[in-house]
């Protein structure tokens, strides 16, 4: 899968504009655990959070649900933070390297001046210059609880690409069976091998 150029996040940011009332925002990020038969000697690197052993999808979804760009592979014991900075995408992002539009007015908020052009994720990314994530706590300020409700409804679109994913796909419902084998570059891949359930 190709990663948008600079035209593609242009349509990509005001689809944002025009369906989620979110300017500047050129996808949403999130990542997804997909539960695995743990691999044989894995010890505990796909063993996560929610006690199951899992890979990591990372992705980008534009307002329209589709998938922009896909990381698979990620151990499962690995945050969303985590995946994004060991991923191709994730090191891209911090170069500066992806092609995303120059800085904008947004209109009704000239005073502001320029901004980025952004992705919106949830609290277990981290803040970056083009990377936006919501105020931390309950006692916030009544303007940033409506930029984290504006947040919310952007980033929300990758919660339902995600929920879209599974129930078109059901083997992501259940125990997948995988096993990590090295390529000739010597990384670690992964190969589905079955489907439980």
């Amino acid at each position: 899968m190709p990663v948008p150029q600079a035209e593609d996040w242009r349509a990509i940011a005001a689809e944002f504009q025009e369906r989620r009332n979110f300017p500047n925002c050129v996808g949403a990020i999130d990542g997804k655990h997909v539960v695995i038969q743990a691999p044989a000697n894995s010890g505990s690197l796909y063993f996560n959070y929610k006690s199951t052993h899992s890979l990591v999808l990372l992705a980008v979804v534009d307002a329209q649900y589709l998938f922009r760009v896909v990381d698979v592979g990620g151990f499962g014991r690995s945050s969303d933070s985590g995946s994004l900075r060991n991923s191709a995408f994730g090191e891209s992002l911090r170069d500066g390297s992806l092609q995303l539009p120059p800085d904008t007015v947004i209109p009704g908020a000239e005073r502001l001046g320029l901004l980025p052009h952004v992705f919106v994720g949830d609290e277990a990314f981290p803040l970056l210059d083009n990377l936006l994530r919501p105020f931390p706590g309950r006692q916030i300020t009544r303007e940033r609880r409506m930029y984290n409700y504006r947040l919310s409804r952007a980033r929300l679109v990758v919660e339902c690409a995600f929920g879209i994913l599974s129930s078109r796909w059901r083997m992501f419902r259940h125990a997948i069976t995988t096993s990590p084998e090295e390529d000739d570059g010597k990384e670690i891949t992964h190969t589905c091998r079955g489907v439980h359930g």
